[in-house]
């Protein structure tokens, strides 16, 4: 958005959190840059606001600026459908329209009495056919089993995922002495975080890249990835993948609790059935990962299957997303007037 002229007013790492991890150290600064939003734009009223994802801070956000008269536009639904039911009933009095990015969303929405669109994923009309081989050209890696493990963006992630993750590795690689594995790091604070974590791994045969996540991807014939948009890109690219994660133990507790699926990975929620492994909280072991990581190897027609299923996800959610979410902006612009 920067690159596209739009002027930053907070940085956004400045309220980004997973859970409650970190909240408390953050708490008042995210209550300050809120407070001093809601008081810019009830002085000079856009004609709609957009607010993007991050739902817990935009939602009261929404609530102040829609009781001012100013519409408000929600792209990326928050995932109530999923768990934390009852933020439906402040959905509808923060909200005048959802963007949702995935079908079953809009009809969740539709029976809650909120107007919304589907507009579709902008990651499905980003990524075209993938091209495993001009990946790998890309990258400099030949023939042979390739590997990505991505343990993350954020550092309370990397803090958690990265031992299991490279151990994991560390044991593959006596399985396979031919393996190879690629890495992205998202920035150079995520990189000490990786350090720190990730244990001994000059003796494994890993590149380690700067950003490149999804070219990382693509060129891999398995990744072990962390729970979130990665996992969706992955089956966008028709890469095999198994999922990790970890949180803090009182935001499992939490979510535990307040859940409303079975499943963390949006593929799972997009298929018939789940196919993507999910390795959650105690679950996440480095013989549990490499576990996971064989039964895709040592079964190929389980892996053309599933790569097949990714492709169907992957044609139902290109839907020119820019496209639809720009029109129903101008819509309600249109309205305004």
């Amino acid at each position: 958005m920067a690159q596209a002229g739009c002027k930053i007013l907070f940085d956004m790492d400045r309220i980004g959190v997973m859970g409650l991890d970190g909240l408390k150290d953050k708490l008042l600064d995210i209550l300050g840059i809120r407070k001093q939003l809601t008081q810019r734009w009830q002085a000079n009223p856009p004609g709609v606001f957009v607010a993007i994802d991050v739902p817990d801070f935009n939602l009261t956000l929404e609530s102040r600026l829609k009781a001012h008269g100013i519409p408000c536009l929600h792209y990326v639904s928050p995932t109530v459908w999923a768990w934390r039911g009852y933020r439906i009933h402040k959905i509808k009095r923060s909200v005048n329209h959802m963007l949702a990015l995935f079908p079953f969303e809009a009809e969740y929405y539709r029976r809650h009495k909120v107007p919304v669109t589907c507009v579709g994923h902008p990651l499905a009309d980003e990524i075209s056919e993938p091209d495993q081989a001009a990946a790998r050209k890309a990258l400099g890696f030949a023939s042979g089993l390739l590997v990505a493990l991505l343990p993350g963006s954020r550092r309370s992630e990397v803090k958690r995922l990265a031992g299991p993750i490279m151990e994991a590795a560390k044991i593959l690689f006596k399985q396979y002495p031919d393996i190879q594995f690629v890495l992205p790091i998202a920035g150079e604070s995520v990189g000490r975080t990786f350090s720190q974590y990730a244990g001994e791994i000059d003796d494994l045969p890993i590149t380690l890249l700067d950003g490149q996540s999804r070219l990382a991807m693509e060129a891999a014939d398995v990744a072990i990835l962390a729970s979130g948009t990665a996992s969706l890109e992955a089956a966008l690219l028709g890469v095999p993948h198994v999922v990790v994660y970890r949180l803090s133990g009182i935001s499992y507790w939490l979510m535990m609790r307040l859940r409303q699926v079975d499943h963390y990975a949006m593929p799972n929620h997009l298929l018939p059935e789940p196919l993507v492994p999910e390795l959650i909280q105690h679950r996440v072991t480095p013989e549990a990962i490499v576990e996971e990581v064989n039964r895709y190897l040592q079964n190929p027609q389980r892996m053309q299957d599933i790569k097949q299923a990714f492709s169907g996800i992957h044609q139902s959610l290109k839907l020119d997303a820019d496209k639809r979410a720009a029109e129903v902006v101008l819509s309600m612009l249109q309205e305004k007037v």
